[in-house]
């Protein structure tokens, strides 16, 4: 079996509800002006990618990584934009969405072509890609995922605190009167524990008859809100948008070569395969522990999977900042934009864990 028949079996599993294979993509039309904050997380996508690139080249013995991804400096307003994008969407349609790097054995990599094959008309290349061992698509993440990590253990303790003194002050002081108006609070507060407080729920009570009941009421607002904030989802994540699942597919269907996901923080980076991306939407039961499936307000409302780092591959253990500084950009009839343009840096990749998740011997 293939690697695409696999994949093939796979979305046959995924509710219609999250990604229908059976239905066409729609084609999108070009935007009409970029922001600041577009060309900035533009630049920043650019870099990572960069970084991924030269971490792997300067590193292994036995393996290249060359320039894939479609890409160009071109943003929208400047001239000869519309014509980029819309090749751009007849690509998507007849080859689906290139990877920004491939993988390639030293012995097939071909020197005569280079490292960046990106401009390539594809009817040259397309059996040359099929020669790789993977594809991969970087992401990049604005955080320092170990300072969020740290700062979610700190909220989660806080308030898992503050939770279970609530619920010890009711139980103490009021459970007289939860006997009198409803004896289930008493079982619900005497489960509550660090094990399932993330899933706990109930209704909170609204009584008011009397000054000590609407005490109580307020005692369990508390505990509520508290226990809102401590099943708020804390982890970063790797962010395939749905719209995406297909195109790759697509990709994948004609060129039969492993896909991968890998999100670059400023201070590591991690991976995480697309068949595992197809298999947990297959398993409704991993949802909220492993991703969540969500519109994405700072992705034009987009609906996006995402999948908790904590359940995917460190691939870069440590990664050093880039350099960076401000750009004026002047667009048509005066317009400014200011953006920011990042350069350098260093990625110390897990090379185990870079193995093991490529599915590779050596490196």
């Amino acid at each position: 079996m293939t690697y695409f028949e696999e994949l093939k079996n796979i979305t046959k599993l995924i509710p219609t509800t999250i990604v229908d294979f059976s239905i066409d993509r729609e084609r999108t039309s070009p935007p009409t002006q970029a922001s600041s904050n577009f060309i900035t997380n533009k630049e920043q996508g650019d870099w990572a990618e960069d970084l991924i690139f030269r971490a792997i080249n300067e590193t292994s013995k036995n393996y290249v990584a060359v320039r894939y991804g479609k890409s160009d400096d071109l943003i929208a307003g400047d001239e000869g934009f519309n014509k980029f994008y819309n090749e751009f969407q007849d690509e998507l349609d007849t080859i689906g969405k290139r990877p920004d790097l491939l993988i390639f054995k030293k012995e097939d990599f071909d020197s005569s072509i280079g490292l960046d094959i990106s401009k390539i008309n594809h009817s040259i290349i397309d059996d040359y890609v099929k020669k790789a061992v993977a594809g991969l698509e970087i992401r990049s993440s604005a955080f320092l995922i170990d300072k969020y990590e740290q700062e979610m253990k700190r909220r989660s303790r806080f308030h898992l605190e503050k939770a279970f003194e609530i619920k010890s002050q009711i139980l103490s002081d009021y459970e007289d009167l939860l006997k009198q108006k409803n004896e289930k609070y008493i079982e619900l507060l005497e489960s509550i524990n660090e094990e399932n407080v993330h899933i706990i729920s109930f209704r909170k009570p609204s009584w008011k008859a009397t000054e000590r009941l609407q005490n109580l009421s307020s005692l369990f607002k508390e505990l509520k809100d508290h226990i809102n904030v401590i099943q708020k989802r804390d982890y970063l994540s790797i962010t395939p948008k749905v719209e995406d699942i297909k195109v790759v597919y697509k990709w994948i269907e004609k060129f039969n070569v492993p896909h991968y996901y890998f999100q670059v923080f400023f201070d590591k980076s991690f991976g995480i395969s697309f068949k595992n991306i197809l298999t947990l939407l297959t398993e409704p039961d991993k949802e909220g522990e492993y991703y969540e499936i969500s519109q994405d307000v700072k992705n034009q409302n987009k609906t996006t999977i995402k999948i908790n780092t904590r359940k995917t591959v460190p691939v870069a253990y440590k990664i050093i900042e880039p350099t960076h500084k401000g750009v004026r950009k002047e667009m048509g009839r005066g317009r400014l934009l200011f953006y920011v343009t990042f350069e350098g840096g260093t990625a110390y990749l897990d090379i185990e864990n870079l193995k093991h998740l490529l599915n590779i011997r050596d490196f």
